[in-house]
Order: C-alpha cells, then sequence, then structure tokens
C-alpha cells in the first residue's frame, strides 16, 4: 500500500531528529540518511530540494510545536507571571522531550549548513523573547511584578537561561537535564 502524502516527509524528518539525538553526531550527511531510511539519496531528494529544506522542515515542526503550546498555555493562564514560568518549563521541558531539537534550537546542528537556517532560528529565539517580554508586561499590568521593572532586559535574562540549559543538555551529551534545578532558580529569576 502506497504511503499517505507526507507521511515520506515525516518519516525522514523523523529520522533525521533521531540522528541528532546521537550525543557525539557530526555533520549529517544526506548517505547517511538515505542509509539509516534505507533508501537512496534521490529518494530523499524527491521529498526535500535540498538538506537545508529537511533542517527547515524541523524548525517548522519546532516553532510549530512551541507556538501552539505556547498561544494554549497564554490563553488559559490568567497570571502573567504563572505564563512566564509555564513558557519557562514548556521551552526546558521541550529539549527534554526532544534531544535533537534541541541540537537544532542551539545552532549546533546548523553548522557548516545554509545560513539561513541559523537567520531563522534566531528569528526564533527572537519570537520567543518577545513572547517571554509580553508576559512581563501583563505581569507588570497585573501588578504581579514592579511597574517600574526592565522588561525586555528580564525578557532577555530569561531567554540566556533558557539557551544556557539547552546548551548544557547537549554539550552533556544529553545528560544533564534541562529542568535540573529549575525549581529553585525559577524563584531566583521570577
Amino acid at each position: 500500500m502506497p504511503a499517505k502524502p507526507g507521511e515520506r516527509k515525516d518519516q525522514i524528518l523523523q529520522v533525521l531528529a533521531g540522528m541528532l539525538e546521537e550525543p557525539r553526531a557530526g555533520k549529517i550527511t544526506t548517505a547517511a540518511l538515505a542509509a539509516k531510511l534505507d533508501v537512496s539519496e534521490a529518494a530523499l531528494y524527491r521529498h526535500f530540494a535540498s538538506k537545508a529544506q529537511m533542517f527547515e522542515g524541523l524548525i517548522g515542526f519546532i516553532e510549530k510545536t512551541l507556538f501552539s503550546l505556547i498561544n494554549q498555555l497564554t490563553a488559559e493562564e490568567k497570571s502573567g507571571i504563572r505564563q512566564v514560568e509555564g513558557i519557562m518549563s514548556l521551552l526546558l521541558g521541550f529539549a527534554r522531550k526532544n534531544p535533537g531539537m534541541t541540537r537544532v534550537l542551539m545552532g549546533d546542528a546548523l553548522i557548516n549548513e545554509n545560513d539561513r537556517l541559523q537567520t531563522r532560528i534566531n528569528q526564533l529565539h527572537d519570537r520567543l523573547e518577545a513572547t517571554l517580554k509580553q508576559a512581563l508586561r501583563f505581569a507588570a499590568s497585573e501588578g504581579e511584578i514592579a511597574s517600574n521593572r526592565d522588561v525586555s532586559a528580564h525578557a532577555n535574562l530569561l531567554m540566556c537561561y533558557v539557551a544556557g540549559r539547552w546548551h548544557q543538555f547537549a554539550k552533556s551529551g544529553f545528560k544533564r537535564d534541562p529542568m535540573e534545578y529549575w525549581e529553585a532558580q525559577r524563584k531566583e529569576l521570577l
């Protein structure tokens, strides 16, 4: 029975993400990816015009997943501080559940790939920081934090914390849990 449209594409992306979960994974080649899938490289190129498009597919998955969960959280949560805590937990928890995607989020997997991929990840980080800033502004408007707090600086600090935890997780071979110390550090950060 032939695969449904998009199934093979999803399978390729899942295997690519799985390959990124290998702690010592170097540069991933289309030949290695094709071998894992037991198909020819030409078969990969029937679904993606380039390896960069494959990474764009992973970035698209990350964006769609994170922002749908963040939007759901902010729609349901009526406290700005709890929104910030929820977003931070979500970002750290996403890394824990998706180690290969963490390497994409850090840009580690994108070294020696098309520059536009790193630009897109940088834009994703900027959007996440802007979302944290918005939640902090909401918290200030509700009197949960001081109204004179520099929410831009605070959102940047929070995003730097997340990026640092992602970095430790990936560089430890996915042994250092990104959620480690979160409960204690949350109080200091917020």
